[in-house]
């Protein structure tokens, strides 16, 4: 699994045992010290920390300091081969003199220079004295004692000794390596630790994480070489909160995970999903009885190979999170709940009534009991639908009567009055504080919030977008291409507005300047700005979560135009779905659109984002209603204070609607609203009748009037009879400009918070209305939802 590219690029030498990455390396190579003739690297500074501190005390200006080759010695000196003839023994600078130690005394004794000692046919050379006795060294030892041992660790040697109850055999096994600059020494590891460590390595560097050698050297000298442990799985952690605890994990996660299987992986009670393809955990502990235990892990092994989405592990885990609870109540049993053939419906209805409980005593909502029990429910049923009742199969055995029926599942509570979608003022409040979003975070998490904004996708959805994900459709609107990870649909389209593409053109710029290397086909359009060398790797989505929340709680409060502060706890990335659902439905977006604008397959799914409740539908039926007028414009209703049942009933199913009001025409309410016998001329039939609700359909139909009059008159290649009857009569016209006069003239009338609760609740009803019956229609283009911004 180790890439032989990713050593010869880092530097390892297999004989050796070192990594040694080279100045300007991507991920492990850092930065040459500029000083003529100084091997430091610089690690965050201008110099290395020895030529800094020399420039300090030199008092010089680092332009002039940086021109001055360094003379001065290394602490930690490099090693070469003895300037002697034949000499295999290392020099180690000694007094500037490059020689082994040996041939130091001699040069001592003889006196002369060094180029006369080199000369002298005296002066033979030396057979090598060996590696240094410390295993994690890869030098030559310089001294020919008891110990052979390098310059720097004989000289470290020399200062233990001097302690009591000192191990020297320990100390040879676990000291650390003395090497210089970018070195990194494996020698003395297991064969599996070194094999681990390069790997996890190699997948860190892969993923664009960048590793400073010398910490990474810290944590194989400090913690992995001292605990001679056979395997990254033995290691102990380090300090809490330390660079080498968060290095050790990094590295061995990656090396475990590179070996999984999902074989080895189902022997476990803990599953990592990693093995399986997705993120995270699955614990099975929680499940007490071996059969069920063994169901679970069959029914999760099926689950795991069909969906595919970010949250996969979180609703597997919810599933065995019920299966959990009736676990607890099949352990009251006196056999444990271990022999399933003794179950019996009499056990489910324990477990029901045990939720129930739990529920009345609050230790769970009404909303977790039906989650459990409908989880539980689930796994049974798909358990049984697998053939693990079969002979040899864990639920062999199990009764029929065993079984959670759809009945058994606790009705859901009301939806909430209040929907989740962000008033306009909200909207406009968070767009004015984008830039201290992306002061907190980046650019790509403000544009990401943007997009959300404007195209109501989930955060999952935005998150990861592709760099080419723009297009144009036939008539060159801009057209936005994701992928519905949640329903594992690809490719999908959505319609947005210029601003939008606008901002992904920026952006797909953008990341092309900031990885020129790399094909745009495996580029995304939200590179994360960490641990991403390649450009493949986008933003979390989780991550975006977070800090939107410490964004929208530092920001000041949310005040409404009715003086109300909203409460930012309603403020979070899924919103802006919502609020894109319910700004298309209150302009007037049929359902079956808007559906296909949410990428959703269920009409009553798309309903659930804007649906009106009844309580609020009522109030504002009945507020309208005392605004209803027939087609004089004449008020009726005017008395009354209630609607009756019948008509509130009569309106949420819209049997008698038709374009501009409501007809009790008996032939037209047989067929719906769509067989009007004077083809749809409402205003000159005593039995249409409309309100205040209605007030800009009309308005729409006067301007589409009179637009189409003076079109036909502009048609001179039309016969007079034709264009007469085409052309829409004066006296529909007036009668349509009389009755928008007469409502305007009563809503006139009101107070200005009358008018205000008016408006308000003409907006719930036609949210109500799906679309117009009987007659075509030409569709509205879609809304922006962020009018604030210029085109």
């Amino acid at each position: 699994m180790i890439e032989p590219d990713f050593l010869e690029g880092a530097g390892w030498n297999a004989d050796r045992r070192v990594l040694d990455p080279p100045i300007g390396h991507p991920t492990l190579g850092g930065r040459r010290c500029p000083v003529p003739g100084c091997l430091s690297p610089v690690k965050g500074l201008q110099l290395c920390a020895t030529c800094s501190t020399r420039r300090r005390a030199s008092g010089m200006p680092q332009g002039e300091f940086v021109k001055i080759p360094r003379t001065a010695p290394y602490r930690h000196l490099p090693t070469g081969d003895c300037r002697v003839t034949g000499c295999e023994r290392p020099w180690t600078d000694s007094g500037g003199r490059p020689v082994c130690r040996s041939h130091w005394w001699q040069l001592q004794k003889h006196g002369g220079t060094l180029e006369e000692f080199l000369a002298d046919p005296a002066v033979k050379g030396l057979l090598s004295l060996g590696d240094c006795a410390v295993l994690a060294c890869n030098r030559r030892a310089v001294s020919a004692g008891d110990v052979r041992l390098c310059h720097t660790h004989e000289k470290r040697l020399w200062v233990l000794r001097e302690e009591d109850d000192f191990d020297e055999e320990a100390w040879l096994r676990t000291a650390p390596s003395a090497a210089f600059a970018t070195e990194v020494s494996f020698r003395g590891l297991p064969d599996l630790v070194v094999a681990q460590l390069l790997f996890g390595l190699q997948h860190r560097c892969h993923r664009g994480g960048r590793t400073e050698v010398a910490n990474f050297r810290a944590l194989i000298d400090r913690t992995i070489r001292p605990s001679l442990a056979s395997r990254l799985e033995d290691v102990p952690d380090p300090a809490a909160n330390s660079e080498a605890l968060i290095l050790l994990n990094r590295t061995r996660i990656y090396a475990i995970r590179a070996v999984k299987t999902p074989e080895g992986e189902y022997a476990k009670d803990t599953w990592d999903l990693v093995a399986f393809g997705h993120r995270g955990n699955l614990v099975f502990t929680t499940i007490h009885q071996p059969w069920l235990r063994e169901s679970a892990k069959r029914w999760a092994r099926d689950y795991l190979s069909k969906v595919r989405s970010k949250s996969t592990a979180s609703h597997a885990q919810q599933h065995l999170h019920g299966l959990a609870r009736l676990s607890d109540t099949l352990r009251a049993r006196p056999d444990r709940g271990r022999d399933k053939a003794a179950l019996a419906r009499a056990d489910i209805e324990n477990f029901l009534n045990r939720m129930s409980f739990l529920e009345a005593n609050g230790q769970m909502t009404t909303r977790t009991r039906i989650a459990y029990v409908s989880k539980a429910r689930n796994v049974l049923k798909q358990a049984r639908a697998m053939g693990l009742t079969r002979p040899e199969g864990p639920l062999a055995g199990l009764p029929d009567d065993f079984v959670i029926s759809r009945t058994d599942i606790p009705k859901a509570p009301e939806p909430s009055e209040e929907s989740q979608d962000l008033p306009a003022e909200v909207m406009r409040h968070l767009g004015t504080h984008l830039d201290a979003f992306e002061a907190m975070t980046c650019y790509e998490m403000r544009l990401s919030v943007e997009l959300l904004m404007d195209t109501g996708r989930r955060p999952e959805e935005i998150c990861r977008l592709e760099l080419n994900c723009l297009t144009r459709d036939s008539q060159n609107k801009p057209v936005l291409l994701y992928n519905n990870w949640k329903e594992q649909r690809i490719g999908r389209q959505l319609p947005i507005h210029e601003p939008t593409a606008e901002l992904i053109i920026a952006q797909q710029k953008r990341v092309r300047e900031r990885f020129p290397d790399r094909p745009p086909s495996q580029l995304v359009l939200l590179p994360s700005p960490q641990l991403n060398l390649r450009g493949d790797r986008s933003i979390d989505s989780n991550h975006l979560s977070g800090m939107h929340r410490e964004w929208v709680e530092s920001l000041p409060d949310f005040v409404l135009d009715d003086g109300t502060v909203f409460d930012k706890e309603k403020i979070f990335p899924y919103a802006y779905r919502h609020s894109f659902a319910q700004r298309h439905a209150d302009a007037g977006v049929p359902v079956d659109v808007l559906a296909e604008l949410m990428d959703h397959e269920n009409y009553q799914t798309t309903r659930a984002y804007y649906r009106v409740k009844e309580v609020r539908l009522r109030e504002a039926v009945e507020r309208v209603t005392q605004l209803q007028f027939d087609r004089h414009g004449t008020r009726i209703w005017g008395a009354v204070t209630s609607v009756l049942d019948a008509e509130r009933a009569r309106r949420a199913i819209g049997a008698v609607v038709v374009p501009f009001g409501t007809c009790s025409e008996p032939t037209n309410v047989a067929a719906g609203g769509g067989a009007c016998p004077l083809r749809f001329r409402c205003v000159g039939c005593d039995h249409f009748s409309t309100d205040v609700s209605y007030l800009p359909d009309l308005r729409t139909y006067l301007d589409d009037l009179l637009r189409q009059r003076e079109k036909l008159r502009s048609m001179a290649e039309a016969d007079d009879w034709a264009r007469a009857e085409a052309t829409p009569s004066d006296a529909e016209i007036t009668r349509i400009r009389r009755l928008i006069q007469r409502v305007t003239e009563d809503i006139g009338t009101l107070t200005e918070a009358e008018r205000a609760e008016v408006q308000r609740a003409s907006a719930v009803v036609r949210q109500m209305r799906q679309t117009f019956l009987g007659m075509p229609r030409i569709r509205q283009p879609l809304p922006d939802l962020r009018v604030e911004r210029s085109a």
